[in-house]
Order: C-alpha cells, then structure tokens, then sequence
C-alpha cells in the first residue's frame, strides 16, 4: 500500500500568497509529481470548492459526496480526500486559515472556520439556482482579480471577497440548520476537539481532557452532548478511530504499528477496540481501499 501524501500549500503563480484558485477540469493536468488528485491525499489548508457543470463525486475522509452543478464542498486543512476523473467544471480556492484569520477578529474567524468543520455540519451545500449565480458572481470577481488585475491590491480584495463568500456560506448552512451556530459551549467543545485531536494517541481518558480543560467530567459529558448529542467518550473514540483508520490506509505499518502508534500497549485490545467501533477488523477495514 502506497502512503498517502501530504500536500503543503505552494502557489505556482504567486510564490508569496497564501491563497490560490484553480480550475477543476484543469487539476489533472497541473498536479504535482509527487501526488495525483485521484489518489488518496491530506490537505494542509483550506479548500472551497464550486461545481459549475458535470456530475461525480468526491471523497472526503472515508465518505463520497455526490457532486452536480451547484454543489458546494467545504475541506479543512488535515482531512483526507480524494478526486475522481470525470466531466465535473467549476473552480477551487485554496488557501491557509493565516490568509484569512490574520484579517478577522479572533471571534469572526472562529465563526467563519466553522463551516470546514465536519463535526459542526455536513461539508456540502446544494445551492439553488439563485445561490449558485449569487456564489459564481463572487467567485468569477475573484478570479478576474487574482488572473486579470493581479496587482499590489488583489489580495487584500480576494481577502475580503473571500470573507464575503465564507460567511454567505454560512448563513445559507445556519438556514437550513445545517451547521451548529451561536450554541451554549461551542467554544469549549471546539477547545475540547483540538485537544482530543492533538492528545488521542496519547489518551483516551475523558478524566485526562477535562483536567486539561478545568472543567468536571460531568460538564465536558455536558459540552459533548450539547453540541453534538453524543458523550465525551463518544467522541474521544470517534475522533480516535478517525486516526486508525488514516494509519490503516495512509501508511505501510503493520497492524502492531498502528496499534502501538495509537496508543494500545496489546495488539489483542487493539483488534477488539476497532471491531467495538467499526463492526470489521482492521484488515479488512485496511484491504476495502
């Protein structure tokens, strides 16, 4: 099995931006040589991606969302994905969470990253035709900026357009109640996730996460719940399958590897945990990709 390849972000046309659009149709031909798009892939930034025509599909972190004219797909820096040659058109916009957070408030940028985080809300949109002129307005703007004008100015419009673009995107998620927003304990349960996600192969221990947060376990079960109707433990063995099942398809480990690597001093309770979790074993799990 081939490691899937972390892709950092480079701008070929513009070295020193932390931001860059391409073309979809034109992605195979432009990629990289150490990586194709149709190979399982981990992003370091940011993507938005815009389906102008076309269908397929397009695989993010072990699931396939159906993609058609006017589907909107939202990826974080860190997930796995995975493109399908097709007849799909449309545009990406990648970029790093500084190109963006360095020009908002601390709170307006945590706002604006909640539509990438899968856990908050589901990463694609189906816009209506209205949306989809409304979103390719903005985006054929910014594309004339970075392409056409590209001059000591465009930049900091792209910021702002981008800005402009993200938060439409939120309210049309917050509209159709597809993202969590302006709920009791979401700052603490976004604190509780980046350090589940840093600490998982470390512990499991819901006891553990509450003390690095200062909180009881009761109210970080509370803060789980609220946010996402599951228990702290819940989560802590979602997020930790997360991170097997990236090893079991990303790396040539061993399955003893892996089961060290995350944290299990015995393969046995390893095989056990995975089985608990998935209903298969991690090599079945490892040969269905």
């Amino acid at each position: 099995m081939k490691d899937a390849v972390h892709i950092k972000f480079k701008n070929r046309q513009n070295p020193n931006a932390e931001f860059d659009l391409v073309r979809i149709e034109e992605l195979f031909d432009i990629a990289g040589d150490d990586h194709a798009p149709d190979e399982l892939h981990v992003v370091e930034f940011y993507n938005i991606f815009f389906i102008e025509s076309g269908q397929g599909y397009h695989t993010i972190d072990f699931t396939d969302y159906a993609c058609e004219a006017g589907t909107i797909l939202t990826v974080r820096k860190d997930q796995l994905q995975k493109f399908f040659r097709g007849n799909l058109t449309g545009s990406i916009l990648l970029f790093t969470d500084e190109f963006l957070v360095s020009y908002l408030e601390q709170l307006e940028a945590l706002k604006s990253l909640q539509i990438f985080n899968e856990l908050l809300g589901t990463p694609k949109i189906q816009l209506s035709a209205s949306e989809m002129k409304e979103i390719a307005d903005l985006i054929n703007r910014m594309q004339d900026e970075y392409f056409e004008r590209n001059d000591n100015y465009s930049l900091e419009i792209i910021r702002s357009e981008l800005h402009i673009l993200i938060t439409k995107l939120y309210r049309i998620k917050s509209k159709r109640k597809q993202i969590i927003f302006d709920k009791k304990y979401l700052s603490e349960f976004i604190e509780f996730q980046k350090l589940v996600e840093l600490n998982v192969k470390e512990t499991t221990r819901v006891q553990d996460y509450a003390k690095m947060m200062g909180v009881s376990t009761k109210t970080l079960n509370n803060i789980s719940k609220t946010i996402i109707r599951k228990t702290a433990k819940e989560f802590v063995d979602e997020i930790c399958t997360k991170q097997i099942k990236r090893q079991l398809i990303n790396t040539e480990l061993s399955i003893k590897e892996i089961a060290f690597a995350s944290g299990f001093e015995e393969t046995t309770n390893f095989y056990k945990y995975f089985k608990r979790q998935t209903q298969t074993t991690p090599e079945q799990f490892r040969l269905s990709f």
